[in-house]
């Protein structure tokens, strides 16, 4: 028969344990944190991958101090914020830097982080599933192939990216497709510097809307390509200036529109419908100073 000490001391480890497997809905990562900590303000972790797994979905991780976070994946509904104070930053080699793969109600926050692939990271954030990622105020560079990868392989999924910069990628600084129904991107005041690839590329399945950007020194400033699945991409009050190519609408049911924006200085076409592809030009467009400016018979003028 059990004793009163021993039912008590029973009890006691119960709820210990409980305590210790609780998720919190806010947790903090510091500089000089630890991952065997709480994550609470006073005991922070270390990296975004421990403080993940003490968070409860729905919650937010928030960074207390400057600091290096570490790779994450993300598997739930979450927000990530570095605050609005000094460098908050993910650095990885050889990887990607955020995988946000969650459910298919889950809505994924990354606000105030710098990611820095150091020239040999594969894609900054890469987007596989969920209802929603949204991206703010971030940093992306240093990246071998996408600055914010979009891959997805469901219908209605939807991204927002707002005051961010991309630069220094070796493939494309935006890129979106989804091989079911269709995935929507609305990007706000992004500049995107020094992309291999294209700056904004809007592939099958994809809607992107482009306001008040910047694609520069890239490949392409912004394309829409589809093998056989329609892409479409809407550009409105941009700058798309110093590129090898400036808007290029490829191969399948492909289009562009474009409306109040600057194509200039760009060393090759400014404006290309290739492939079957249709590049629908505005009449408040300035193009000046391009190597080239397309074949205006196949561009569709408003």
């Amino acid at each position: 028969m059990m004793t009163k000490q021993l039912l008590k001391m029973l009890l006691l480890t119960l709820a210990c344990t409980a305590l210790l497997n609780a998720q919190a809905s806010r947790t903090w990562v510091s500089g000089v944190g630890d991952d065997v900590n709480p994550c609470s303000r006073t005991a922070p972790c270390k990296t975004f991958a421990g403080a993940i797994s003490k968070t409860a979905a729905g919650g937010e991780i928030d960074a207390l101090d400057p600091g290096g976070f570490g790779a994450l994946t993300i598997t739930k509904a979450i927000t990530i914020d570095g605050g609005g104070g000094p460098l908050v930053s993910v650095l990885v080699s050889g990887t990607n830097g955020i995988v946000v793969q969650a459910g298919p109600s889950d809505v994924v926050i990354l606000k105030n982080i710098s990611l820095n692939g150091i020239g040999t990271g594969i894609n900054g954030i890469r987007f596989l599933s969920g209802k929603a990622l949204i991206v703010e105020n971030c940093q992306i560079f240093g990246f071998t192939t996408n600055g914010i990868d979009i891959a997805l392989g469901a219908d209605g999924s939807a991204v927002s990216v707002k005051d961010t910069n991309v630069a220094n990628v070796g493939g494309d600084g935006i890129r979106a497709t989804t091989t079911i129904g269709r995935v929507s991107v609305d990007l706000e005041n992004v500049r995107v510097d020094l992309a291999t690839g294209a700056g904004v590329h809007a592939s099958n399945h994809s809607r992107i809307m482009m306001h008040n950007s910047a694609v520069e020194r890239s490949g392409t400033g912004g394309q829409a390509e589809s093998v056989s699945n329609d892409a479409q991409l809407a550009v409105d009050q941009c700058r798309i200036v110093h590129n090898t190519t400036g808007l290029t609408a490829g191969s399948g049911v492909a289009g562009i529109i474009v409306n109040d924006s600057d194509i200039a200085f760009t060393t090759g076409t400014a404006m290309n419908p290739t492939g079957g592809g249709v590049v629908s030009s505005f009449g408040t467009n300035r193009l000046h100073n391009n190597g080239a400016n397309g074949t205006f018979g196949t561009i569709s003028q408003q």
